[in-house]
């Protein structure tokens, strides 16, 4: 079974898509109402988001992409975006080793926002090493580093690196 980490490539975008939404179903029911939509990712966003400066990452295994984290510079930190993995393989470490690279490879301190409800997705962080920020540097990182409307900052809570 040869399992690899790597940067994702022009190739890889509807199994990334497709990932995306798959993963994010766990999120119905979660967030509120008002956020939630069919598809959670259109693909017209997944390209904007690569546009935008976020580089996807991979975790192949057998040739298979599984789960995949997205990582984008914005000046002086780096974010965590878009974490997921396919359904059929969620908890089997895939997700703490796609962290790690992109933990690994980031030269800024990480920040990563989610939904606030999430909760299995906070406890996921927090054992990863990140921490919650208060909600006034929430509120100040999200409208700073994030392009997000206003019900999302509200709804949503940031995690930073151990060196933030």
């Amino acid at each position: 079974m040869i399992k690899v980490i790597r940067k994702s490539e022009p190739q890889d975008l509807k199994d990334i898509y497709e990932i995306i939404n798959d993963g994010a179903s766990a999120y119905r029911g979660i967030i509120p109402a008002d956020r939630w939509h069919e598809p959670y990712m259109a693909f017209q966003e997944l390209e904007d988001q690569i546009k935008e400066g976020v580089d996807f990452w991979c975790y192949v295994e057998d040739g298979e992409i599984q789960g995949v984290m997205g990582i984008q510079l914005k000046s002086d930190v780096t974010l965590i975006r878009h974490a997921y993995i396919r359904t059929a393989v969620r908890q089997k470490g895939i997700g703490g080793k796609l962290l790690a690279h992109l933990n690994d490879i980031a030269t800024t301190p990480v920040l990563i926002g989610t939904w606030a409800n999430a909760h299995w997705a906070i406890r996921f962080y927090v054992k990863h090493g990140f921490h919650l920020v208060s909600e006034e540097e929430k509120n100040m990182l999200l409208r700073k580093y994030w392009s997000i409307p206003e019900r999302q900052v509200e709804t949503s809570v940031v995690l930073a690196s151990r060196s933030n």
